[in-house]
């Protein structure tokens, strides 16, 4: 009894753990979006549905440039994707947590660039936040088996309220657990975007080391969680 009792204490622990991380990345990517949208020329780094209605309005009216300014972001998110997808497979031998700490690394790398890029180099610093966006949400897809994303928020919706009505339906703890893991990050992502909204026209281009701050405190998160498991693998074993 005296193992059931820890192990379950663990595994709460554990769950704790990940949707800590799983907030904090939110709340790095509703500033990003904040940041790109206000500094960065009024493009969504993150929100590429609404650079696809700008891009489509623009290529309707025949204003090229105005088009070039939101298609880029979306090839780079694209790429940002598939980015991510080779690193998990080329370094996935090396452990479940290590790829993701490299892609959280790189990301946070990339965010500390555009600080230093001026306002004449919008178009390229919102190319590398939509790929750093693109790894991040690409690299971190679920929650204890909840899929989720961290840096968009219309997805994380539709499963809340999905979650929400089967619980009212069969009263199952899980889906409850599910809607308050789903309310959380959404909440995180709308106090990031709110933090990110106020802080980046006071900042200006270096706001977005805030985020650069975020990825590093989510980068000794893994750091922490690979160690923590190592030393459960040798107590156990």
């Amino acid at each position: 009894m005296h193992w059931d009792l820890r192990d379950h204490v663990t595994h709460q622990a554990k769950m704790s753990e990940a949707f800590f991380l799983s907030m904090i990345l939110a709340l790095s990517g509703g500033f990003q979006d904040a940041y790109t949208y206000f500094i960065r020329d009024h493009v969504y780094a993150n929100a590429q549905t609404g650079n696809v209605v700008q891009m489509s309005t623009a290529l309707m009216s025949g204003d090229w440039p105005q088009a070039l300014k939101y298609l880029l972001p979306l090839i780079s998110f694209a790429l940002g994707v598939l980015l991510a997808e080779y690193l998990h497979i080329r370094f996935q031998h090396l452990g479940k947590l290590n790829w993701r700490q490299e892609v959280v690394a790189l990301e946070g790398l990339i965010m500390v660039a555009v600080g230093f890029m001026p306002q004449r180099l919008n178009m390229p610093a919102n190319c590398l936040v939509s790929l750093a966006c693109a790894m991040q949400v690409q690299s971190f897809r679920t929650v204890h088996g909840f899929g989720y994303a961290s840096t968009m928020c219309i997805g994380n919706l539709r499963s809340c309220m999905s979650a929400l009505a089967m619980y009212l339906h069969d009263r199952d703890p899980i889906n409850l657990i599910k809607v308050r893991y789903y309310m959380g990050v959404i909440l995180s992502f709308a106090v990031g975007a709110g933090v990110g909204g106020i802080l980046s026209p006071r900042l200006m281009e270096r706001a977005v080391w805030v985020c650069a701050a975020l990825l590093s405190f989510a980068f000794w998160l893994l750091s922490w969680k690979g160690r923590t498991a190592k030393a459960d693998k040798n107590s156990h074993g």
